[in-house]
């Protein structure tokens, strides 16, 4: 990496703390729940996952599936619990149809969940504190 670029990426990340941190963090602090639902402000994190869909992500010894989208001005994160297994081609299928779409489909989720969001929860990140935002309350060690 030149150090011309990697001063830019550091410009870019500011003191924000990375999505995959907070999402780390998060899964971690509530003890790694079956499942959980949440967004999070693109203002408020570094998007380090940009372009990635459908994949798996350990946390400890436990694995998640992550769907993941871009729904400005959120990023949406849903997490289940599940063993590990090749997602390359739902990965790929989701981003067919976003781009499919001209994501408006997910552009317009964003908005409306800027009215439906009911529930804040802070998640604690090495660059400090992070708001994610839920639909509701979760109950944290609900199946469903």
């Amino acid at each position: 990496m030149t150090h011309q670029f990697s001063r830019l990426l550091i410009r870019r990340q500011g003191n924000k703390p990375a999505a995959s941190e907070v999402l780390n963090a998060y899964l971690t602090q509530c003890k790694k729940p079956p499942w959980t639902s949440y967004f999070v402000k693109y203002t408020s994190v570094y998007d380090d996952q940009w372009g990635q869909s459908h994949f798996n992500w350990p946390v400890q010894e436990t694995n998640y599936h992550i769907l993941r989208t871009g729904c400005y001005p959120y990023i949406k994160y849903h997490c289940t619990k599940r063993p590990y297994q090749d997602l390359q081609l739902e990965d790929t299928f989701f981003r067919f149809i976003k781009i499919a779409n001209l994501g408006i489909p997910c552009l317009a989720y964003g908005l409306a969940a800027t009215l439906l969001i009911k529930h804040i929860e802070i998640v604690h990140t090495s660059k400090g504190n992070v708001k994610i935002y839920f639909l509701y309350k979760e109950d944290k060690g609900s199946l469903y």
